[in-house]
């Protein structure tokens, strides 16, 4: 059952992924990026990977949000739901999508990747969050947060007017 749940996630993120690419404006990209992620994130989370899992979730489901913000913000369209092209020199971005697949295709599979040594821990997810974060995992979430804060009071504070303003003066 869990090995079908997993390829259904895995078809789905591939073909969110897809889907990217093949809409037509950028709020439709957005979402189906953001399906993309949490379908991987998901994936992490049946392979018993807790940390990345949810980590993969939360950073995705935040980067959506902060890219609708700006969407809305300064994109032409509203929202951007108008039509618009989403690839630009599709022959160029397809030579050269195609050539780093086939690139790192080869890598992957030409390597000689080492043989484990040790054993498995008992909680892999703690494992790599201390080694990742190690005791600042709290600091980190902190700095996260005012992060954000700070972009969002950067930009409120950049921009001197709005696209809802009269042209030529304040209201």
């Amino acid at each position: 059952m869990e090995g079908l749940l997993f390829w259904s996630l895995a078809v789905v993120a591939v073909g969110a992924g897809i889907a990217v690419f093949r809409v037509d404006s950028m709020a439709r990209a957005t979402y189906a990026l953001a399906l993309s992620f949490v379908a991987v994130g998901v994936a992490l989370l049946l392979l018993d990977l807790a940390y990345l899992g949810v980590v993969t979730v939360l950073m995705m489901v935040m980067e959506m949000a902060i890219m609708a913000v700006f969407m809305i913000m300064f994109m032409m369209n509203p929202a951007g739901l108008m039509p618009m092209a989403m690839v630009h020199n599709r022959r160029g971005a397809l030579a050269l999508s195609v050539g780093v697949f086939l690139s790192l295709a080869a890598v992957a599979l030409l390597t000689p990747w080492p043989e484990r040594r040790g054993t498995v821990p008992e909680d892999p997810t703690r494992s790599v969050g201390t080694g990742v974060m190690e005791t600042k995992m709290l600091v980190m979430m902190g700095v996260g947060a005012v992060l954000f804060t700070t972009i969002v009071a950067a930009l409120v504070l950049a921009a001197s007017r709005s696209r809802y303003d009269v042209r030529g003066g304040r209201r």
